[in-house]
């Protein structure tokens, strides 16, 4: 997804770090779905054989993939980038005497590190709320050393289906973000120059009592509408309320669901074995990942 100011999906970079500046107090207490993906991510990369001495979290929000990254590799330099200032802050908290990184307040589509210094980015749902990804992607092929890993998730276009299904009701207004498909995802690594990509989906339900409840879990996480199509000025008590007898069509068993579409992917940097012409892109089983071997 390029950066279109005509799109209605494109999203204010200035917004989005204010949204998460003011939620990086309650951040932690709501990002349930965040704590489950990241707990799968760092599961998914302990299985493969990489020793990296400069490690980037890129999106780290409040820290806690940082600190498990320092734990996991000891001997590593981590960096914690995130273009909020007020959740770098909060991930001063999560360090201790022996797990202590550093942190960067940055854009990943410009990031301020040299080509072929990092040996592993790892970015936990944080490529969503990047418009451009091909420069993202750019940037990670620039700055990761040959044979350095990307190890990534973020979400896919089912995403929040009932939400977008429930406005879509009331008006024609962009209320959710628009996701990136998967495959889509896997061509654009593939157009940065990125080796060997492996991209799989995992789909999670949250469940609510009522809108409200969902709404202020968005908020608490910083997940604010800030793209060019939402409503201007403030949504009115008739539209939620339209929005929410919408939305009840969806309850089951009592409670409201919340579909997150996960996508899980990894790739590496430039080898000297990739060849011009090579395969657009590649999908295997996640149980296939780390018999790739990454050097240090």
């Amino acid at each position: 997804m390029n950066h279109d100011p005509g799109n209605p999906f494109t999203l204010d970079r200035t917004l989005v770090r204010r949204s998460f500046d003011r939620a990086s107090r309650s951040y932690d207490h709501a990002a349930v779905l965040q704590a489950r993906v990241r707990e799968q991510l760092m599961q998914r990369l302990e299985l493969v054989r990489i020793d990296p001495a400069f490690v980037v979290d890129a999106g780290a929000g409040t820290g806690h993939a940082s600190r498990e990254l320092k734990r996991h590799y000891r001997k590593a330099c981590v960096i914690a980038l995130d273009v909020s200032p007020a959740m770098l802050g909060e991930a001063r908290r999560q360090q201790g005497l022996l797990r202590r990184f550093d942190r960067l307040c940055a854009d990943a589509a410009h990031l301020p590190l040299a080509d072929a210094s990092v040996d592993l980015i790892y970015s936990n749902l944080m490529l969503q709320w990047c418009d451009d990804i091909d420069a993202v992607f750019a940037e990670v092929r620039r700055v990761l050393k040959p044979h350095g890993l990307l190890t990534f998730s973020t979400l896919g276009p089912d995403t929040l289906r009932e939400l977008r299904s429930a406005w879509a009701a009331v008006d024609g207004h962009v209320h959710v973000n628009r996701f990136l498909d998967m495959h889509d995802i896997g061509d654009a690594l593939v157009r940065a120059g990125l080796a060997e990509p492996v991209l799989d989906v995992e789909r999670y339900t949250l469940t609510y009592d009522d809108t409200l409840a969902l709404m202020r879990d968005l908020k608490a996480i910083g997940a604010h509408n800030v793209t060019a199509g939402r409503p201007s000025g403030l949504t009115g008590r008739g539209r939620l309320a339209g929005m929410s007898a919408a939305y009840e069509a969806s309850r089951r068993d009592g409670k409201l669901p919340a579909t997150f579409e996960v996508v899980f992917g990894q790739a590496w940097g430039r080898t000297t074995q990739q060849r011009p012409g090579g395969p657009r892109e590649t999908h295997v089983a996640v149980s296939s990942i780390g018999r790739r071997r990454g050097s240090k």
